[in-house]
């Protein structure tokens, strides 16, 4: 039971998705979790007045054991996985994001004025929230699939399309941590 309640090495994740990767590859499968999604919008039906969701989503039941997984995962981590250590921060990390009005996450994974419950009494933190889920939605349409769905699936089918996409969010995450973000916070 010690070794289920605390986090694993990373070799140990890395050995189990590369020997899930080579059992989808084996059984003509894909992974990714926008692909869920579309299924998720094809099941309603809007398929009939969307074409792009027209298609047969029963095909990919077996897809949603990721998204079922990724719940019970997210499940057992906070209720059965917490240290009572801390999150270690450099200085420097909470100096900077103390320069951009950010708390510091104080032992948490997450501040509360990006991720708490306090976002939603702003319009400006409203704003951010919706024009980020619009921009994450459109970006992994119009890159053909999500972060997990190119940076696992598809790096480890080397696939070029996929290394264009990965190289294509680091750089823009940089963009938008380094430049972007002190913008919108300021």
């Amino acid at each position: 039971m010690e070794l289920l309640s605390q986090t694993w090495h990373w070799s140990i994740s890395g050995f189990i998705i590369g020997i899930i990767m080579l059992l989808l590859t084996y059984f003509g499968k894909t992974f990714g979790m926008s692909s869920n999604l579309r299924s998720l919008c094809s099941m309603t039906g809007i398929g009939k007045k969307v074409s792009f969701f027209d298609w047969d989503w029963k095909s990919q039941r077996w897809n949603f054991v990721v998204v079922l997984g990724a719940m019970i995962g997210g499940f057992v981590a906070v209720h059965y996985m917490q240290s009572s250590d801390n999150v270690s921060i450099s200085e420097q990390t909470i100096t900077e994001l103390s320069a951009l009005g950010i708390d510091s996450p104080n032992g948490k994974l997450l501040p509360d004025y990006l991720f708490g419950m306090n976002v939603f009494s702003s319009f400006k933190m409203i704003l951010i929230l919706l024009s980020g889920g619009f921009l994450i939605g459109f970006g992994s349409r119009y890159a053909g699939g999500c972060t997990s769905g190119h940076a696992i699936s598809g790096l480890s089918n080397l696939q070029i399309p996929s290394l264009k996409a990965v190289i294509g969010f680091f750089v823009g995450g940089l963009i938008m941590s380094y430049f972007l973000l002190p913008l919108i916070l300021n």
